[in-house]
């Protein structure tokens, strides 16, 4: 993991504004994430870290501010463009295809690989979820909520991302499954894959994050270590209540 005191940030915001019509929702976010770290973004509800996520992957271009990925200004590049430069995310809610088999589904993540063998990728995801390759002719729709996001974390590795972006990975678990799948995705940050995770979930998702930032109402107000943040008077009570005795 990297401490994010050296060298340049494989993926980073800089001054971004967006706007949703009249809507200012980011506003001069600057966020800096380094190889092989993990990092989380907290905020309540409405304060902008989907639109963070969207804003990384090209969906919401910056009103002003920009994009870089590898250093490299990104503004203008399509969504399709930075998936194939290796940013991918694992949407909330796992949006799967649901009448397309498990297969199919993993199948579309590897779509910008079409012509490479992906016999290994399969071994990686059987390996690590081996209810998947249980379920691989099965639609998706009719999987269970911890099933479904297997497979959708499933789908995001096939595209053999450098920068894997997950959104609310928590949000419809059961509590055994989110333990369950945060172990998943620390182990995908161990192997080499730099992780960018929203999450409401604080006190889960400081537990295996390397260090956090805290958006409230479009403005990062917190940005700190995870023991730092853990520690923070600010962050423990606007976030971290269950913490109080």
């Amino acid at each position: 993991m990297n401490d994010g005191s050296r060298g340049t940030p494989i993926l980073s915001l800089r001054g971004v504004n967006t706007h949703y019509g009249p809507a200012h929702i980011l506003k001069d976010v600057d966020i800096d994430i380094y190889p092989g770290e993990m990092v989380c973004l907290l905020g309540g509800n409405a304060s902008g870290k989907t639109t963070t996520l969207k804003t990384m992957l090209g969906y919401v271009k910056p009103s002003s501010g920009a994009v870089f990925l590898e250093g490299e200004n990104v503004n203008d590049w399509t969504t399709a463009r930075r998936v194939g430069h290796g940013l991918t995310m694992v949407p909330e809610n796992r949006r799967l295809f649901k009448r397309m088999t498990v297969r199919e589904n993993l199948e579309i993540g590897a779509y910008l690989r079409h012509r490479e063998n992906h016999g290994a990728d399969y071994d990686r995801i059987f390996e690590m979820f081996p209810r998947v390759k249980e379920r691989l002719t099965q639609r998706a729709g009719t999987l269970s909520g911890g099933e479904q996001q297997m497979v959708a974390m499933g789908r995001a590795l096939m595209a053999h991302p450098k920068v894997l972006l997950m959104d609310e990975p928590s949000m419809g678990l059961a509590p055994l499954l989110v333990a369950q799948n945060f172990e998943i995705i620390d182990q995908i940050n161990e192997a080499g894959t730099t992780v960018f995770m929203v999450e409401q979930n604080a006190n889960m998702a400081l537990s295996i994050a390397d260090r956090g930032y805290v958006l409230q109402t479009g403005r990062i107000v917190l940005n700190d270590t995870s023991q730092g943040l853990l520690a923070n008077p600010q962050m423990r009570q606007a976030y971290l209540g269950e913490l109080e005795n």
